[in-house]
């Protein structure tokens, strides 16, 4: 069996540290409001954008999609190359 890619690696990392910062903005909001700061609201924004970056990158570690190098993404079916007028 071989190793996943470095892209993959680095996907299910974002996911881990995503879903790490938004249970630390999820402590962070009650913690503001619980003070009575509606500062929270930042918090619970952050956690919401933390959550969906989570979402994202863990079906996309999940799924087995890299990202294509940059050679690559040319010699894909429908992408239109810039022309150089």
């Amino acid at each position: 069996m071989s190793a996943p890619d470095a892209s993959l690696r680095s996907s299910r990392g974002i996911a881990r540290y995503a879903t790490a910062l938004c249970a630390l903005a999820a402590i962070a909001a009650v913690v503001a409001f619980v003070n009575g700061s509606w500062l929270g609201i930042v918090w619970v924004l952050l956690g919401g954008l933390a959550s969906n970056m989570a979402w994202y990158y863990g079906r996309r570690a999940r799924s087995g999609v890299s990202s294509p190098k940059a050679g690559e993404a040319a010699a894909q079916p429908g992408h239109r190359a810039a022309s150089a007028e």
